[in-house]
């Protein structure tokens, strides 16, 4: 008897490892590629705006700041929220009951998509008057051109939670895809005829840019409607088939997703409201603690908060991947009452998150002056604003990762009150490093850590006192990857330096040849030391195991 619960406690154990593991390696995939697709973009659209090519990055990052808060108050809560309740009621088999969340999240989104919508086109110039750009007239004319996406990004976006909520990770990871696709070939297209063909005005050609998010989003609807109807799903389930001991009605349903989104959608833009605190801040303590031109804000703002921000992006694009793939997952099991496993997901889950973002921030870090140097114009600020960035995008990752975790496991007064600590922090550190300091733009950047930082640490106590999980278990493998992060990231250095002999950093050619080599070293390393400790064995499971004795590495 003793074994077969073993031998079941095992299997159950070993299918949530997969669960997650498949799940997070789905969304990494969706949302990586997305982001390099969104990275390498910018090589040409920054020699087509010749001159004006930090101007019109800076005014790009300014109009979508505040779309995407928007698109986040809008939409962020609503598909985990979907995601967490779709997969509470697939568990107990009633199927009748999601397909009803779902049409009713779909009507919320259309309501609040044309209110953000709105909302955005009327404060737009209110917005724009607080930002560092030059031109406020140019900062509204980019800021409206984002309206049209929010009417449409909504429904798209609860069609993905509908999805997660079945634990199909693959079609919102491809509809990620799709949509930055569609969305990149449409900036390309049209900022070429803008700049080279027709000779017209660089904020023209951003504001055609910042459109593409609407073409990106109509793509991406039509893959997940065409994907909807292919998969096994709650509609595949006749009412005969569904357990019908809950009835809700569609009242009801409505104020659940509601009172369940709420708070997602205040984690979700935590991250957002940190930037706004930037952009409104950042212009006037620049001129009141520095000398610097209303120019020179712009740049050096644009240089920290759109340029480095894209590449980091890459990084941060992991921890909202996982947190997406846990939450339908730990949101199953507090719905069996298994708090053990609960526990054991939730460290699991922290520890792929470090395994994946340590040595990508050392990683970046080492390599900040080619990798910066590729995409935008060589800068000595860029390079090390990049190095600052690459370790701040894990606070920003474990973020994303804690607050969805946290929700998920009915923790959501608790997690909200750590972002309103965190937003205090922010709030105090921002004018100290940026302006008494004197840090500058680097300051910026330093507030962000800490206001995380502190937030970060209080989630992960918040969530020891609930689930009761081993924190030396956690401290010691965290402390494990750090050490073959920075390993990987001493040999790493030594090849950039040996590079660098032969080629020069600040040519986007040479720069660009340098960087696979410095990747595949790194790669190698780090990939060595996870299998040789057997570290990747016992987060990634049975198919570390497999490379492992394919490589003949004992």
């Amino acid at each position: 008897m003793d074994n077969q619960t073993t031998s079941k406690s095992i299997n159950k154990e070993l299918s949530n490892d997969q669960k997650m593991v498949s799940g997070s390696a789905w969304m990494t995939a969706g949302s990586m590629v997305s982001r390099v697709l969104g990275i390498i973009y910018i090589i040409p659209w920054m020699a087509w705006m010749g001159t004006d090519a930090n101007a019109a990055n800076a005014l790009f990052q300014i109009g979508y700041t505040p779309y995407a808060f928007f698109l986040q108050l809008a939409t962020a809560g609503v598909p985990s929220a979907i995601s967490k309740q779709i997969s509470h009621y697939n568990a107990i088999g009633e199927y009748e009951v999601s397909k009803s969340i779902y049409k009713q999240g779909l009507k919320l989104m259309a309501l609040t998509g044309l209110i953000s919508a709105v909302a955005l086109y009327i404060l737009a110039p209110v917005l724009a008057t607080t930002s560092p750009s030059e031109s406020t007239e140019d900062a509204v004319l980019v800021m409206r051109a984002l309206v049209p996406a929010l009417l449409i990004i909504p429904s798209q976006s609860v069609t993905r939670g509908f999805l997660q909520g079945h634990n199909t990770m693959a079609g919102p990871a491809i509809s990620q895809i799709i949509e930055q696709f569609a969305r990149i070939l449409f900036m390309l297209a049209s900022a070429f005829m803008i700049t080279q063909l027709l000779r017209g005005e660089m904020v023209t050609a951003v504001a055609y840019s910042t459109f593409a998010a609407f073409i990106g989003a109509v793509f991406s609807i039509l893959y997940l409607a065409w994907k909807i109807k292919r998969i096994d799903t709650a509609f595949n389930y006749g009412a005969e088939e569904s357990a019908g001991k809950v009835e809700v009605s569609s009242n009801a349903l409505l104020k659940e997703i509601i009172k369940t989104s709420i708070p997602f959608i205040i984690i979700a833009t935590g991250i957002i409201i940190f930037q706004m605190i930037d952009q409104v801040t950042y212009a006037p303590l620049m001129e009141w603690f520095t000398e610097l031109s209303k120019d020179a804000i712009e740049e050096t703002y644009g240089i920290t908060q759109a340029n480095a921000h894209k590449l980091i992006m890459i990084l941060t694009s992991f921890g909202t991947a996982l947190s997406i793939a846990t939450v339908p997952l730990i949101s199953n099991l507090m719905a069996k009452k298994d708090i053990n496993e609960v526990s054991k997901q939730f460290s699991k889950g922290v520890q792929l998150l470090f395994f994946v973002m340590f040595p990508a921030a050392v990683g970046m870090a080492v390599v900040a002056e080619p990798l910066y140097n590729v995409f935008f114009p060589a800068s000595d600020l860029g390079t090390s604003v990049t190095v600052v960035s690459a370790y701040m995008s894990i606070f920003i990752a474990l973020y994303a990762v804690l607050g969805n975790m946290l929700q998920a496991a009915g923790q959501t007064r608790p997690a909200i009150k750590t972002l309103m600590i965190g937003f205090a922090v922010k709030l105090i550190t921002q004018p100290l490093f940026v302006g008494i300091m004197g840090l500058g733009a680097y300051g910026m950047l330093y507030s962000t850590i800490a206001g995380f930082g502190v937030t970060c640490w209080l989630m992960m106590r918040i969530m020891h006192g609930a689930t009761n999980y081993s924190a030396s278990l956690l401290f010691r493998r965290s402390l494990l990857i750090l050490i073959l992060s920075l390993v990987m990231g001493a040999v790493t250095m030594i090849t950039r330096e040996g590079v660098n002999l032969f080629l020069d950093f600040e040519n986007k050619i040479q720069a660009g040849l340098s960087l696979p080599i410095m990747a595949v070293v790194g790669i190698a390393v780090y990939g060595y030391l996870s299998l040789k400790t057997r570290l990747a064995d016992r987060l990634i499971g049975i198919q570390a195991a497999s490379v492992r004795n394919k490589l003949r590495i004992k």
